[in-house]
């Protein structure tokens, strides 16, 4: 599963979305994740058609709007939309009451049958991923929820980390709200980075997935020049001191 990756959250069907796609496989991006409930699936299929790229070189995610009954039904749809025979990673979209293990097993029934490589969960507590490994069903692959300087889920993090569970953050760069932090305009003047950077590094040098959304193609190719740095552990911590979560929050 690639570190990084190009959410298409809030991103029109059409133009938008296929421009944005087409922008981030050419600046190297092979991972990225949409949703049934992102109503714009078709137009990332498109864009991965027009790409030309062999289907295993991306890793596509896509999510189970689980007010829906079958799981089966509905990556279906997906997969037709997509025009995929199968998803690298197919994620239960939310957490329903006293419905984990139902949909959960659905889920693997459809790993079983090879239309998704792996299998997760979105926006999931540690308690409630707790529910559900004591239900005896398979460990999720994957946990994607909102993570960022300012949402350090420091217990969650942990939670994932021993149990083997990849930590995927959405709105890693808070929606665009937190690229005018001074702590964080300051370590970028300071490195010579974006404050963009500053906040994905961060975020990978967690251990976190990173899927930041944008469709200008500017910010698309800048957000991918990250692994030619590294934060210094005090950089680290002077992010870390951002958050803003309360501790009943952090799992």
């Amino acid at each position: 599963m690639p570190v990084l990756g190009l959410g298409v959250w809030q991103m029109a069907a059409g133009h938008e979305t296929e421009q944005a796609v087409e922008w981030a496989l050419e600046a190297g991006y092979r991972h990225i994740d949409t949703a049934s409930m992102y109503r714009n699936e078709q137009s990332v299929g498109a864009a991965l058609r027009r790409s030309g790229l062999p289907r295993d070189d991306v890793f596509v995610t896509t999510k189970l709007m689980p007010a829906h009954a079958s799981a089966a039904r509905e990556l279906t749809k997906s997969l037709k939309r997509l025009h995929l025979d199968y998803v690298d990673l197919y994620l239960i979209h939310w957490p329903v009451p006293l419905l984990h293990t139902r949909y959960w097993r659905q889920l693997e029934s459809l790993q079983e049958r090879g239309l998704t490589r792996e299998i997760g969960v979105s926006n999931y507590s540690s308690d409630q991923l707790d529910t559900l490994e004591r239900s005896g069903v398979k460990t999720p692959a994957v946990n994607q929820v909102h993570f960022s300087p300012f949402h350090y889920r420091r217990r969650l993090l942990d939670y994932c980390a021993e149990r083997g569970i990849v930590l995927e953050a959405y709105s890693p760069l808070e929606r665009g709200r937190g690229l005018q932090d001074p702590t964080i305009t300051g370590l970028a003047q300071k490195l010579g980075r974006t404050a963009a950077q500053i906040m994905l590094r961060w975020a990978i040098q967690h251990q976190t997935v990173v899927i930041p959304k944008s469709s200008r193609e500017e910010r698309i190719r800048a957000n991918a020049q990250l692994f030619d740095f590294e934060l210094s552990d005090t950089d680290m911590q002077l992010l870390d001191a951002l958050d803003h979560t309360s501790r009943s929050a952090l799992g």
